[in-house]
């Protein structure tokens, strides 16, 4: 079991292999590294790496937008009173986490007259294909139990810019 300083606070590992990593305010150092053999098929090839602590994968949190599955599709976004702003997103995505406080801030705002609501895409493939949602993030508001027309928007946003979307679609829905 190797030791690790992190900080100036010794951490116990015993899950990983023998490396010391000593990280300092200014610098990280690698005091060693573990040459690793990977085998493809017949043929084997070999890397040598740096092995340091686990990094931690930030998930998507929820707020005030909730995140349904795929049995709760129906009653929350189908059978909805108000209209109802879908966000198809993933962990590993990178602009959904980003576009994350953007949507807590909308489901805020007009939460009197919209609900906002996240599902999951690898948790719910169903979905997914039932909507081809090709690129994540996407958006797509429903108004009684249809997707709204010309409503789907796939990719990062800014908050400026999903405010602007959010209103121009709930005018849309107003006026027809």
């Amino acid at each position: 079991m190797e030791t690790m300083v992190s900080n100036s606070m010794p951490i116990s590992v015993s899950s990983l292999p023998p490396v010391r990593v000593v990280a300092s305010p200014r610098k990280l150092e690698f005091s060693s590294f573990t040459p690793k053999t990977t085998l493809f098929g017949s043929r084997s090839q070999r890397k040598i790496g740096f092995r340091c602590s686990p990094v931690r994968r930030a998930a998507v949190t929820c707020g005030v937008v909730t995140e349904i599955k795929e049995s709760q599709f129906s009653d929350v976004v189908l059978k909805a009173d108000e209209p109802v702003l879908v966000e198809f997103v993933a962990t590993w995505c990178g602009p959904c986490r980003l576009i994350s406080p953007a949507m807590e801030a909308i489901a805020q705002e007009y939460g009197d007259r919209l609900t906002v609501v996240k599902i999951d895409h690898d948790a719910n493939p169903r979905l997914i294909e039932e909507y081809k949602v090709y690129g994540l993030p996407t958006l797509i508001l429903f108004k009684n139990g249809q997707e709204v027309p010309e409503s789907r928007r796939e990719g990062a946003i800014t908050k400026g810019k999903l405010k602007e979307y959010v209103d121009a679609l709930l005018e849309s829905i107003s006026v027809a």
